[in-house]
């Protein structure tokens, strides 16, 4: 199983409306991108210098399941929104034993 995380930090201009709209994209991915198993997110409700706005836990058969996923037209869709909203962000990748 391999294990994918994310974690954005969105850009202050309409950031609650732009983090309730990434959340419900990314929900939608759940049964619309084939190899995506499961997913967690995560919206941040502490407030720190450290803590990121919101956070993504997938996970995929194997590494061509993920890389189905980022190829995928709905995720690239969501991609593309996040790319307009966030100022950054940072990403995990890892085998889970089984």
């Amino acid at each position: 199983m391999l294990v994918h995380i994310v974690m954005f930090k969105f850009k202050e201009e309409n950031k609650k409306s732009n983090i309730a709209q990434a959340k419900e994209m990314l929900e939608n991915l759940t049964g619309s991108v084939p190899s995506l198993k499961s997913m967690e997110i995560g919206v941040n409700f502490i407030e720190a210098d450290r803590a990121m706005d919101l956070s993504i836990i997938a996970s995929f058969e194997s590494k061509g399941g993920l890389d189905a996923y980022s190829m995928h037209p709905e995720h690239q869709k969501v991609v593309t929104f996040l790319k307009s909203v966030v100022e950054y962000s940072k990403a995990c990748d890892y085998h889970r034993a089984s």
